[in-house]
């Protein structure tokens, strides 16, 4: 057989849901397929890298088991039994089901449920387009950024910091509560430049020895859910050994002498018993931080994902400001620029169809919402209907055991607009066939760095899949809402957001570098000349309440509860001789949450679902390596392998990766575990923080 010429290298984006959204280049065959895949050298930030999953996406798009035709359902749910029909065929019966739907529970009764399978904003945003001109239930958006955004804006008041290409000017890069390696491999490009052009110290915080740990020169291994006391005993030190910029702490902060009595009792001794770090430890890496104020703090959403995440990223945070580290190129903290781009959606989300009074569902409580709790229902109608982009619920969601019972009701009429028969895809009646970014047009935000950046369409889909953006544009003629349909194509809502956006016209920055550069002046992402809080001052004593209302989001405590001045706050899933292990789900290195766990390359590299456990645990409960066990709590039970790993903490356990349910002995998924109970102060998932207990299988 000829193998196919390579007609042209094409620029375009990364869709996937990562901070770097990588600019890449893809070579396009004469057979309408896609080639090697690689990462822009001409992109500073994405430097010629790409991860290695992101790599091999040619065996992703040209999977043979992608969706290729409109399916309904013809078999119990869950059962895989479906036939083929037209795209006519599938939208008229999604048309007629949801106005008849409406007609007799209300339009709240129907909820469109999205994130972020594609970080493409005309085609992962545009479903709110459908919501707003129905009045559907809205989506309190939890399952991500709630909690590390809210600790990060309650400090700086805004979500921006040092552009992440200074890390390469710093003395000292410090990773806490993120695995680049594995997540988010940019970052350590720049990290490992400052190694090697300045010899700058790399420090990893986290709570087992990951890739990226075993690349540092400190490492500091804690419990998880304890980042709030090691932040304040290392602010102790820097206090207490005349480390602390007192200048920049009197000009730039509210810092005085109740913060300062504060942190006095909270000493490394303290700390070491709560961490599990010694007290030299602790000592040290204050030591380094505070004779290198040029330090760069790259804080991860890891460490955010406990019950006490949001205090914890305010905590870890304010190390730099009471270093002053901020005053330095190359210093100060950075998390997400998501709060700098200043677009204008308006048309993409139809923001002037919104009508006020809609209730507005948490995503993260969907087994809730599914199952008829009343109070996650918010007193309203039950959904009655469900309309799915971009997400998999089935296996990405917290209380899996309650999702399951969701979907399995025989009264929910489930949409499921998709790339791959996902167990989401599999509980629906009707499937529809996606696009992949490389066969539709969008443009992407980079939280990682600072540059918006056009994806344009370079290959044609295959069989009948088609875009977001059609799939709402076509139920929404059939649902009665002519206000949310929009005559103009994908690049034309593209061009237009640019254009009111104040970007530029699309043409010239498709044929210039394809990209926007959104990068704050450096005296504001360093916040040289002041905070984004009134008064210009970051915030050791945080305003929740201003915070909640800068963000636009709701209360699910009682405001009292929340600490006023910077503090770790002992919130976690409490272990107990029954569970007395702690459980944390981190990502895999070749899936990204459920995504690419279809192809085979991933599929070889993550291997069976597994447990780290340590070897003194696992010799305590007469457990060999390589035993199936059984994990458990009172929401249900998974089963796994074990991996003996001495790089965690003793009562600390690791699954790594998203597998599928049915990857699991008794297809049920780590999910199984989680709790979907709403983290204070705002909401979201407490995905790191479980307490579980583990024995042998019975087989």
């Amino acid at each position: 057989m000829t193998k196919p010429l390579v007609l042209r290298t094409a620029r375009t984006v990364c869709p996937h849901d990562c901070p770097s959204t990588c600019a890449l280049d893809i070579e396009v065959r004469d057979d309408g397929t896609i080639g090697r895949v690689r990462g822009a050298r001409d992109d500073p930030y994405t430097a010629g890298i790409i991860c290695e999953k992101v790599a091999r996406y040619a065996e992703r798009a040209h999977h043979p088991d992608r969706v290729l035709h409109p399916l309904r359902r013809i078999g119990p749910k869950g059962s895989g039994q479906f036939e083929q029909i037209s795209w006519d065929e599938a939208l008229e019966e999604i048309g007629k089901r949801f106005v008849s739907i409406e007609a007799e529970h209300g339009p709240e009764s129907i909820w469109p449920y999205y994130y972020a399978g594609t970080m493409g904003h005309v085609q992962r945003d545009g479903i709110n387009r459908l919501r707003h001109a129905k009045g559907y239930s809205e989506q309190y958006d939890t399952i991500c950024t709630m909690i590390s955004w809210t600790g990060y804006i309650a400090g700086t008041g805004l979500l921006a910091g040092t552009n992440p290409e200074q890390m390469a000017e710093s003395d000292c890069v410090i990773i806490w509560g993120t695995n680049p390696v594995n997540t988010q491999i940019n970052v350590m490009t720049h990290a490992i430049r400052a190694r090697r052009e300045r010899g700058a110290k790399l420090v990893v915080v986290d709570i087992y020895r990951t890739a990226t740990m075993e690349q540092a020169d400190m490492a500091l291994l804690i419990r998880p859910g304890t980042d709030g006391a090691l932040a304040l005993a290392v602010m102790h030190v820097l206090l207490r050994d005349n480390l602390a910029d007192r200048e920049f702490l009197s000009s730039h902060t509210d810092f005085d002498s109740d913060v300062e009595s504060h942190l006095a009792a909270r000493t490394p001794l303290w700390a070491a018993g709560i961490t599990g770090l010694s007290i030299e430890q602790i000592e040290a890496f204050a030591r380094l931080v505070g004779e290198n104020p040029r330090s760069y703090f790259r804080l991860g959403y890891g460490f955010s994902r406990q019950r006490n995440g949001a205090t914890n990223m305010h905590a870890a945070l304010s190390i730099p400001a009471m270093l002053g580290a901020w005053s330095h190129r190359g210093g100060g903290a950075f998390h997400s620029n998501s709060g700098t781009w200043g677009l204008d959606k308006s048309q993409i989300t139809g923001a002037a169809l919104k009508k006020s009074g809609v209730r507005e569902l948490d995503m993260c409580r969907i087994g809730a919402i599914l199952t008829g709790d009343a109070e996650a229902l918010k007193g309203g109608a039950p959904v009655k209907a469900l309309l799915i982009q971009n997400t998999n619920p089935m296996v990405v969601t917290p209380d899996h055991a309650l999702t399951r019972q969701g979907f399995e009701r025989e009264d929910l009429f489930t949409v499921v607009h998709e790339q791959f028969m996902t167990e989401t895809a599999q509980m629906a009646d009707i499937v529809l066939p996606a696009t992949m970014f490389v066969e539709h047009n969008d443009y992407y935000t980079r939280g990682g760095h600072t540059r918006v950046l056009y994806g344009p369409k370079i290959i044609d889909a295959p069989g009948a899949a088609m875009p977001n953006h059609f799939v709402i544009n076509e139920i929404a003629k059939r649902v009665g809402a002519a206000d949310a349909v929009t005559e103009k194509t994908d690049r034309e809502l593209v061009a237009e957001t640019f254009a009111s956006s104040g970007y530029g016209d699309l043409d010239e920055i498709e044929a210039n570098a394809g990209f926007v550069d959104r990068a704050l002046p450096d005296d504001k992402s360093r916040y040289t000349k002041g905070f984004a809080w009134p008064g210009g001052k970051y915030r050791f004593k945080p305003d929740w309440e201003a915070t909640r209302i800068k963000r636009g989001v709701s209360w699910v405590c009682d405001p009292s509860e929340m600490p006023a001045l910077v503090d770790f706050c002992n919130w976690n899933e409490p272990t107990n001789p029954t569970v007395p292990f702690r459980l944390a789900t981190s990502p895999a290195r070749t899936f990204l949450n459920s995504t690419f766990g279809e192809t085979p390359g991933s599929q070889k590299r993550e291997g069976t679902p597994s447990l780290l456990m340590h070897p003194e645990d696992a010799a305590r409960l007469a457990l060999d390596d390589g035993a199936p066990v059984t994990i458990g709590n009172h929401r249900g039970s998974v089963e796994l392998t074990l991996r003996l790993f001495n790089g965690l903490q003793t009562g600390v356990v690791i699954a790594e990766g998203l597998h599928p349910n049915k990857a699991h002995r008794k297809g049920r998924g780590i999910n199984t575990l989680i709790g979907s109970d709403a983290v204070r102060p705002f909401g979201g998932a407490a995905f790191h923080d479980a307490a579980v207990w583990v024995r042998a299988s019975d087989l």
